[in-house]
């Protein structure tokens, strides 16, 4: 599922990197494919549009810093705004409970859970 999405955004971002000045056009078209492959990689409807919602406003009124191109600025807001709906703040584990713990890891085939486990597993050994 990753690996599909990370494909996909990489073509679309590689295409609008190579354009020396982006115009409204150009955004949209690049917002739109944004879209679609987060709605092929099982995104939440909602989820989809309220990232293109905000990164609209801040792809097009975006101040380009000379040592950027427009492009790359472009693949800077979408990754702050997808960082922003991920959470971008850190929150500390906390098993201070009864044991034994129980903990359940939800996601979609291939999203990472036996991996998440094991990482999981590994720092609790440690600590």
């Amino acid at each position: 599922m990753f690996e599909n999405l990370t494909s996909k955004f990489e073509e679309i971002f590689s295409s609008l990197k190579k354009a020396p000045s982006l115009n409204e056009a150009q955004v949209d078209e690049g917002l739109r494919k944004i879209r679609q492959a987060l709605l092929e990689a099982d995104v939440a409807l909602p989820v989809a549009k309220e990232l293109i919602k905000n990164i609209k406003p801040k792809a097009i009124g975006q101040e380009i810093i000379r040592s950027t191109t427009p492009g790359q600025m472009i693949v800077k807001v979408v990754f702050d705004e997808v960082v922003k709906i991920l959470g971008d703040t850190k929150s500390e584990l906390n098993l201070n409970a009864v044991p034994p713990v129980c903990l359940m890891l939800v996601g979609l085939q291939g999203s990472g859970k036996t991996t998440t486990a094991a990482k999981l597993a590994k720092y609790l050994e440690k600590n």
